[in-house]
C-alpha cells in the first residue's frame, strides 16, 4: 500500500521557453493590458509564451499595484508557477500583499519547500493569516518546515515523495504506482522508501528496480539501507553523504526515525549555489543580500547606506596614519602617488583570497579549523605575487623619479602587504564563520581597513627610515 505523506497535487510544469512574437508593445505593458482586461485565458497564454525568465523581469518592471493585479488575474497554479522561479523574499512581498485567501490559493499549489521559504519570509502577521486560510493538515506541515533554517535538512527537504509499509508486495507498489504521476522533482520519483508500520525509516528501493523483481516478493526484501539525516543537519553534512554514497536524496528523520522528508540533490546544489550568490552580494556591501531595483526606495537606500556609514569609519580610521606622518609625506611628496597604488593592489590580492574561502566555506571544502592550512597555501602565494608586483611597481617608481630607494620603499610596502593581505583574506573569513559572525559580509570591511592602514604604515615608515636617501639622491 502507497502512503502518501503529503503528496503534492500532481500538475505539470513545464515552462514553454520561446520568446514572444516582436511587438511594439513592451512585455510589461502587455501585461498590465491583459491583466485590467479580465482576459484571464489571454494572460496566461502569454505569460506561458514569454517564459518564466522573461514573465519576471516584465513583473518587475510594474509598479506594486499592477504586480498585485497580474497575479490576481492568474490562476493560482499559474501564479504559483511564476513565485517558485522568483528569490524567496520577492516572492514573499509579491504574495503577503493579496487577501489572505487568494494568497493561500497561491501558496496552496507550491512545493513544500518553496511553501515554507516563502512563508518563513513574510511578515509574522500575514504568514499567520495565510495559514489560517489553508488546510488544516497542509497548514501544519508549512508550521513544521518553517521552524527550520533555510540552510538545514529540514528546511530544504520536500514532502512530496513516495513511501510504501514493510509488508507491501512488489505487485503492490507497481499497481499502486500509477496513482502519483508527478512528485516534487525528477529524483524523487527514481526511487521509495520503505518505513514501518509506524513511519520508522527502513531502507530505499530504485523505482527501476520494481519492474525486475519478483512480483511476490515484498519490498522489505529487496531494499537497501540508506543513510538519513536529522532536520538541523547543515549543508556541509549532507553534501558530504551526497558525495560519499552517490545519492540521488537523502531522507530526513525526527527523532524518533520517522521519515518526514527528502533532500533532493538539486536542491542541495540550489542551496548552495544561493549561498554563495548571497555571499557574493554581501561581500559589495549588499547588506541584505537579495536587493533588486524594484524594492522600496527607503528599504534600499537603508541597507546600502548600514554598510556604508561603517566603511567611513574604518576609512577614518585608516586615514589617519597619513596624518601621524605629515612631516614623512610633506617631505617627499611624490608618496602621495604611490599610497593608493599600494594600498589597492594588496585589497585586490586579499579580496580574490576573501573570495576563494568564502566558496570553499559555502562548498564545505573548508572548515574554520583548516585555518594553518589555508594560511599557509595563501601566504605562499602572497610572497610570489607580493614580490612580482613591488619589483614592477618599484621599477616603474625608479624609472619615473630615477631614485633606487623611491622604487625600495614603494616596491617593499606592496610586497610585505600583500602578503599580509592574502593571509587575512583567505582567514578571516574562516575565524568569523568559527564565532558565528557571516563572512561574507564582515570579512571586505576588515579587510579594507587592514590593507588600508598597513599599506599608508608601511610605506610611510620605509620613507622616514630611508629620508636622507629620498630627499637627496
Amino acid at each position: 500500500m502507497v502512503i502518501p505523506l503529503a503528496m503534492a497535487d500532481a500538475r505539470d510544469r513545464v515552462t514553454i521557453m520561446s520568446l514572444p512574437a516582436e511587438t511594439d508593445v513592451a512585455p510589461w505593458e502587455k501585461l498590465k493590458e491583459l491583466s485590467e482586461s479580465g482576459k484571464s485565458d489571454a494572460l496566461e497564454s502569454f505569460v506561458d509564451s514569454l517564459g518564466s525568465r522573461e514573465a519576471i523581469r516584465a513583473i518587475f518592471r510594474l509598479d506594486a499595484r499592477e504586480r498585485d493585479v497580474v497575479l490576481r488575474a492568474l490562476s493560482p497554479a499559474e501564479a504559483a508557477d511564476l513565485i517558485e522561479e522568483m528569490p524567496d523574499e520577492h516572492a514573499a512581498d509579491l504574495i503577503e500583499r493579496l487577501p489572505a485567501a487568494e494568497a493561500a490559493a497561491i501558496v496552496t499549489e507550491l512545493r513544500s519547500d518553496d511553501r515554507a521559504d516563502v512563508l518563513g519570509d513574510m511578515d509574522e502577521e500575514s504568514a499567520a493569516a495565510i495559514l489560517e486560510a489553508l488546510e488544516p493538515e497542509r497548514a501544519e506541515e508549512a508550521r513544521r518546515l518553517v521552524s527550520y533554517a533555510d540552510d538545514v535538512a529540514g528546511g530544504l527537504m520536500v514532502t512530496e515523495y513516495l513511501s510504501f509499509e514493510e509488508g507491501t508486495t512488489v505487485q503492490g507498489a507497481i499497481e499502486n504506482l500509477a496513482k502519483f504521476t508527478v512528485l516534487a522533482d525528477e529524483a524523487a520519483a527514481q526511487q521509495a522508501y520503505v518505513v514501518s508500520s509506524l513511519g520508522v525509516l527502513l531502507g530505499e528501493v530504485a523505482l527501476g528496480d520494481l519492474f525486475v523483481a519478483k512480483r511476490p516478493a515484498l519490498l522489505i526484501s529487496i531494499m537497501k539501507r540508506v543513510p538519513s539525516v536529522f532536520g538541523d543537519s547543515a549543508l556541509e553534512e549532507l553534501q558530504e553523504l551526497f558525495e560519499e554514497h552517490e545519492l540521488r536524496g537523502i531522507p530526513v528523520v525526527d527523532e524518533d526515525s520517522r521519515l518526514i522528508g527528502v533532500v533532493s540533490n538539486d536542491g542541495l546544489a540550489g542551496a548552495i549555489a544561493e549561498r554563495a550568490d548571497l555571499d557574493q552580494l554581501k561581500s559589495r556591501g549588499i547588506v541584505g543580500g537579495d536587493e533588486i531595483r524594484s524594492m522600496p526606495f527607503r528599504l534600499r537606500a537603508g541597507r546600502r547606506l548600514s554598510w556604508l556609514s561603517l566603511n567611513i569609519a574604518l576609512n577614518v580610521i585608516a586615514a589617519s596614519v597619513i596624518a601621524l606622518h605629515e612631516e614623512t609625506l610633506s617631505a617627499v611628496i611624490v608618496l602621495a602617488v604611490f599610497l593608493p597604488i599600494v594600498s589597492d593592489m594588496s585589497g585586490c590580492s586579499g579580496n580574490q583570497a576573501v573570495g576563494v574561502s568564502l566558496r570553499e566555506l559555502a562548498l564545505g571544502i573548508v572548515r574554520p579549523y583548516d585555518f594553518f592550512r589555508v594560511w599557509f597555501k595563501e601566504a605562499t602565494v602572497g610572497v610570489v605575487n607580493g614580490l612580482a608586483l613591488g619589483l614592477l611597481l618599484g621599477g616603474g617608481a625608479w624609472l619615473w623619479k630615477g631614485n633606487p630607494y623611491l622604487g625600495l620603499v614603494v616596491g617593499g610596502a606592496l610586497w610585505l602587504n600583500t602578503i599580509v593581505a592574502v593571509s587575512i583574506g583567505g582567514t578571516v573569513p574562516l575565524a568569523l564563520k568559527r564565532f558565528g559572525i557571516d563572512p561574507a559580509a564582515a570579512s571586505g570591511p576588515i579587510l579594507t581597513t587592514v590593507t588600508d592602514m598597513l599599506g599608508f604604515l608601511l610605506v610611510l615608515s620605509l620613507a622616514a627610515t630611508l629620508m636622507p636617501l629620498l630627499v637627496t639622491a
